[in-house]
């Protein structure tokens, strides 16, 4: 099971978000790239980054901080936020992205986005956030009624490389991770899920780590490794 450091961007800073709440921002590195360097030095195989800002606004806007992770390391990247179009997608491809993370765009238009996938088989995850079992998009600030199962389903068999599934009551409140949750949506699915959100410490990556089976290829962590809950290289040797 892969461990997915979360370095989120505000404002070209690396924050933690509680509940998604961009007024509730604690900025931990003013330097995203020495923060990217930190975990690639710790072992990590991939990094998770999210352009807070962009998925606000709908389009990329912490580039900046973006091209110096990518020229700081050469752990594979995970970019979400601010992905709309299959141009911006395409273009973060092309600047060295290993996957492109699309959230409110697979929900608005998810025939199109499950055609990228199609095309470009193992670089396109689809992003879904959930409060109460529905679609929460636009950077969590909009709650849709369509249920998170079926948005999953309607990517299955198209090459997604991932769903990452956020339950956003949890993200970042340090109330540990809905593993029930999280297996249910893996066990209805042949596409593998990411866990992500309200990792507290190492019994919730043991608890993920148990229903691995069900199809829960990896688990993004944030304030739990910023707090010091546990550090990297704890997480890698338990999640082996």
């Amino acid at each position: 099971m892969n461990l997915y450091p979360a370095i989120d961007l505000k404002d070209g800073a690396c924050v933690r978000l509680l509940r998604g709440d961009m007024d509730a921002a604690t900025v931990f590195n003013n330097d995203p790239a020495a923060q990217a360097r930190s975990f690639q030095d710790a072992g990590c195989q991939w990094l998770h980054l999210v352009d807070l800002n962009g998925a606000i606004e709908g389009r990329p806007v912490n580039g900046q901080a973006v091209s110096a992770i990518l020229a700081a390391v050469e752990t594979p990247v995970q970019l979400g936020g601010g992905i709309r179009d299959e141009d911006t997608a395409l273009a973060w491809l092309e600047a060295g992205i290993r996957r492109v993370i699309i959230g409110t765009w697979a929900l608005r238009q998810p025939d199109l986005v499950a055609d990228l996938c199609r095309r470009h088989p193992g670089r396109i995850a689809v992003g879904i956030d959930g409060r109460d079992g529905r679609v929460a998009v636009e950077g969590w600030v909009e709650q849709s009624e369509t249920p998170v199962l079926d948005l999953a389903r309607h990517f299955e068999g198209a090459g997604a490389a991932a769903i990452i599934y956020t339950d956003i009551d949890r993200d970042g409140a340090m109330q540990g991770h809905n593993v029930a949750a999280t297996a249910a949506l893996a066990d209805g699915l042949s596409t593998p899920v990411i866990a992500s959100g309200g990792v507290t410490d190492l019994t919730d990556l043991r608890a993920l780590k148990a229903e691995e089976g069900c199809g829960i290829d990896g688990v993004i962590v944030g304030r739990a490794l910023y707090d010091g809950a546990f550090d990297a290289p704890a997480a890698l040797a338990l999640l082996g």
